[in-house]
């Protein structure tokens, strides 16, 4: 059996404005199980980036430990990554972005790696606002392992081996909106028509993004009674709300009342029909966010769309006054200006 994929491609395959095919955006073949959810959320990176124009060499990938943590090998094999330890992908991510701020920083792991050995990573780099895609693949065990329960195992939930779950699970995405992330969103790896806006929109905000995705595990958690299966989840998904992502290029302006169709006509030639809902769900107001995912979990459905985002907030890069100009593009003299700016910076501190 080869893991190498055919170099041969269709030499008429669509180009993006970069005159890139979506295959400058693939990765290696993968060898997680058939079926994973991961490889669909591989396929949404993949999708995303190509359609965002974005150039490949100027993406960094990191992960930490973790089939998640594999999955950065399947897309953008032209990027940067960096393959870290357990649960330190943050650490890591933050010491990359003060090197070199101009990269387009994606971070990916999984409910073990940022729920349990990383949580306190998880915690600080959500309140630091680091410019960041952050992705948990979400399956709710340890795949790497054998399929015991992760700390995001719903509580009830029957693991392949027949074992009850007797903990409350932590929720990430509630975490993240009560320690003041300015991005949440969840997603489902089979709903790539949901996961590829949102994934686009993450990259685009300023800020953390916390991308939520609940990935099920086809070998050792996609049994009666898991509540991470494909079958549980497609029956209990709720959607927040419908969304689209436009770059940011000249204004286009709708004007069309709530529960209307609106269709408009965007830079690309393309057309987008847009449909309103009611004003049911605000994801600019935090409380409202809070409310709306504890009222789909008090009724059994799992909340997906972007639940919250917050564009007025200081990002990492504001607060810690970070210089416009990388530091890796820095000279020896800039960097390490003497004895007599050292001695200015000590009795500061005096």
């Amino acid at each position: 059996m080869s893991f190498y994929k055919p170099k041969f491609r269709h030499p008429q395959l669509p180009s993006n404005a970069l005159g890139f095919t979506r295959a400058e955006y693939e990765g290696a073949l993968s060898t997680l199980c058939a079926g994973c959810g991961h490889d669909s959320i591989s396929a949404a990176v993949v999708q995303a980036c190509w359609e965002l124009d974005l150039e490949p060499h100027r993406i960094a990938k990191v992960s930490g430990i973790g089939c998640s943590s594999k999955s950065p090998t399947y897309f953008l094999n032209k990027s940067h990554g960096f393959n870290s330890v357990h649960g330190r992908m943050p650490s890591v991510a933050t010491g990359a972005y003060v090197a070199n701020h101009e990269l387009t920083y994606i971070g990916v792991s999984g409910d073990g790696d940022s729920a349990s050995i990383g949580m306190g990573q998880f915690a600080h780099v959500v309140r630091r606002n680091m410019n960041m895609l952050y992705m948990v693949e979400n399956n709710g065990c340890y795949g790497l392992t054998k399929g015991q329960d992760s700390a995001t195992a719903d509580e009830g939930s029957r693991s392949k081996a027949g074992a009850i779950n007797p903990f409350e699970n932590i929720d990430l995405v509630g975490v993240a909106l009560e320690i003041g992330a300015t991005f949440v969103a969840r997603s489902f790896s089979g709903d790539k028509e949901q996961l590829v806006p949102l994934i686009k929109a993450a990259i685009a905000h300023r800020g953390f993004a916390l991308l939520d995705v609940i990935s099920p595990c086809v070998t050792f958690n996609n049994h009666h009674g898991s509540t991470k299966s494909y079958d549980y989840t497609r029956e209990h998904v709720q959607t927040g709300n419908i969304v689209d992502f436009v770059p940011s290029r000249s204004e286009i302006t709708a004007h069309y009342g709530e529960g209307q169709n609106h269709s408009l006509n965007l830079h690309d030639g393309s057309v987008l029909n847009l449909s309103k809902t009611a004003p049911d769900h605000d994801p600019q107001d935090r409380r409202q966010a809070i409310n709306a995912l504890a009222d789909s979990r008090d009724a059994g459905q799992i909340l997906t769309g972007l639940i919250y985002i917050d564009t007025g907030e200081p990002d990492f890069h504001s607060m810690m006054k970070i210089n416009d100009k990388p530091l890796n593009s820095l000279s020896q003299d800039q960097l390490c200006p003497g004895n007599e700016a050292l001695q200015k910076i000590n009795q500061k501190l005096r």
